[in-house]
């Protein structure tokens, strides 16, 4: 029952990238040759209203999906200050160099944070990674404190931050290049809203999936490391491999 009810909770993957990602970038692209004949009705630049009923999704589907699974997430609340930054940036018509800082600044200071992390006692591998869903890590303690590995266990962990660190400064010079390269018109026109829609729908193969190949090395890493630290078989480490 227990298990029934948190799969009903559990966020589904293709709603998540349709919302924030597709329906967004396509009425950005399209959305003034698709409504471009009713919405100058409504007494407002119908430039600026695409621009609001594209931001209006991933809004809207954030706050549905929080309200619905009733735990905040992270990366969720990341996305939605993302949204109105951007928002802001068309609202308020900025120059659209202000794009290309605000798609770099979020991820740098996710970088500059989690490097400095890896000196404190709880570096955000373990917020991001080493967890007691993902990893037993009861068991593991356990081992190392008999082995007195625990220092080496640290010393695994912030090599693991360092890489995490590393693959959201490159994300953020990523989104610096993709922005500058492709947003150039003045915010709260109808080329604003393409070149927009066109950044996003490049930003999942360009910044994606180099980011994607670092984490997976950080994890790669991580768990090579933590074999040798405590001699037990990838299986007995995970807490899926348990259940398998």
């Amino acid at each position: 029952m227990g298990s029934e009810a948190s799969a009903a909770k559990a966020e589904n993957p293709w709603a998540n990238l349709g919302f924030n990602l597709v329906v967004p970038s396509l009425l950005l692209i399209k959305g003034e040759d698709w409504l471009g004949d009713f919405l100058p009705a409504a007494g407002t630049g119908s430039s600026t209203l695409v621009f609001l009923l594209a931001l209006a999704f991933p809004l809207g589907y954030g706050a549905y999906d929080l309200l619905r699974r009733r735990k905040a997430n992270f990366l969720s609340l990341l996305g939605l200050v993302g949204v109105l930054l951007t928002g802001g940036i068309g609202l308020l018509r900025l120059p659209p160099e202000w794009v290309a800082v605000k798609e770099a600044g979020i991820p740098a200071l996710l970088g500059v944070a989690t490097a400095v992390s890896a000196w404190t006692r709880y570096p955000l591998v373990r917020v991001f990674l080493y967890r007691k869903e993902i990893f037993e890590t009861g068991k593991i303690d356990r081992l190392l404190r008999e082995r007195g590995e625990e220092g080496s266990l640290d010393r695994l962990l912030r090599r693991t931050t360092w890489l995490l660190a590393g693959s959201f400064f490159l994300s953020a010079v990523l989104n610096f290049l993709l922005a500058v390269t492709l947003v150039r018109s003045p915010a709260g026109t109808e080329a604003f809203n393409r070149e927009l829609g066109q950044m996003m729908a490049w930003s999942y193969p360009v910044i994606l999936l180099p980011t994607l190949l670092v984490t997976i090395v950080a994890l790669w890493l991580a768990l090579r490391g933590l074999r040798r630290l405590t001699g037990l078989p990838l299986e007995e480490l995970l807490v899926e491999g348990k259940k398998g």
